[in-house]
């Protein structure tokens, strides 16, 4: 695992095929029969990686490809992550002009289903890691943008999990951010283009909208159990 993802917050996803993602994604409108793109499964999905979101377009919701990095720089063969890390887009820079995020977060928000995610956290000089699974699937608010080979036409998506201030009951496992999970009363709102962004001010805030359960690791790759199991309640 490379460095950063010590340092920044939701550096990888756990995404299994199980019935909670699979209720999500129907609470999503996605049969995932009728996709054209096959849910991205893996329980350790890191940065960089390609995974699956939901997006809507011309009023149809649908599963996508997209790389987990928001920034894209052109190759010779398409694109690839810049050097600018953009697997997450902090909260206070939604509403900076000219931030990577700004114009996606007005017309370009998606949702990421997870069964859960991993933190980690530097503990006297070693990295404590920390594995999350939901009560029920999780719904990331996220950014996507669009690319366009202008060699073959083909676009290729990128996108970004947003995170807020950490959260209380997360600082021991991760004392920087917390994710975004919405709910599914929000899933309407947050995927229609023509939405005003002033509605999801409150949204900013830190919140856990489901029950966790935490589970530390030995290493993400390995997902060795090293420690009792923690139940991290949701909020009220």
């Amino acid at each position: 695992m490379t460095s950063w993802v010590g340092r920044k917050m939701c550096g990888r996803l756990n995404v299994i095929d199980c019935p909670e993602v699979i209720d999500l994604c129907g609470q999503l409108g996605i049969n995932l029969q009728d996709q054209v793109m096959p849910l991205r499964t893996n329980r350790f999905i890191r940065a960089t990686n390609k995974i699956s979101i939901v997006i809507e377009q011309n009023g149809q919701r649908r599963l996508q490809d997209a790389i987990w990095w928001l920034l894209l720089d052109k190759t010779e063969h398409g694109f690839k992550p810049s050097q600018y890390t953009s697997f997450n887009t902090r909260y206070d820079k939604l509403n900076v002009k000219g931030s990577a995020g700004y114009a996606a977060y007005r017309t370009q928000r998606c949702i990421i289903p997870a069964a859960g995610f991993g933190e980690t956290e530097v503990v006297d000089g070693k990295n404590q890691y920390t594995d999350f699974i939901g009560q029920t699937g999780l719904a990331f608010g996220g950014l996507y943008r669009t690319w366009l080979n202008k060699e073959t036409g083909e676009p290729t998506y990128s996108c970004s999990v947003i995170t807020l201030p950490p959260h209380p009951k997360l600082i021991p496992y991760h004392s920087k951010a917390s994710p975004l999970m919405l709910t599914p009363d929000l899933f309407e709102s947050w995927l229609s283009a023509d939405q005003n962004v002033e509605e999801f001010e409150k949204l900013l805030a830190p919140n856990i909208p489901v029950q966790l359960t935490a589970m530390p690791i030995d290493k993400p790759s390995a997902f060795n159990k090293i420690g009792d199991l923690v139940f991290i309640a949701a909020d009220c």
